[in-house]
């Protein structure tokens, strides 16, 4: 199976502002090296989970490193309580049929 690099953030909300950070938290433009995303959020909207797919390690870390990034980073701070972040390598699990 294929190798994939994945980025995966989860934030603490500040109570009743999901809608606000959701609208901060979408990029300007779309970052080169990356194939997917997906959000997810708990019941309560006080935590989000961001999960993106890149091509390499190399595009995810330049994205990082890119002004459009620091202005989306900057634009969801009055939102955010805590972060965290990794970078991880791994593979799609073969699920075996019932």
């Amino acid at each position: 199976m294929q190798e994939q690099y994945v980025w995966i953030t989860t934030r603490r909300i500040r109570p009743g502002l999901l809608e606000e950070f959701q609208r901060a938290w979408r990029p300007e433009s779309h970052p080169d090296g990356m194939s997917r995303a997906f959000a997810y959020w708990s019941d309560d909207g006080e935590e989000v989970t961001g999960v993106s797919f890149w091509d390499s390690k190399e595009s995810c870390d330049t994205w990082r490193a890119s002004d459009d990034e620091a202005r989306r980073r900057a634009a969801m701070t009055p939102y955010v309580v805590e972060e965290q972040e990794s970078f991880y390598r791994g593979r799609e699990l073969a699920i075996p049929e019932g």
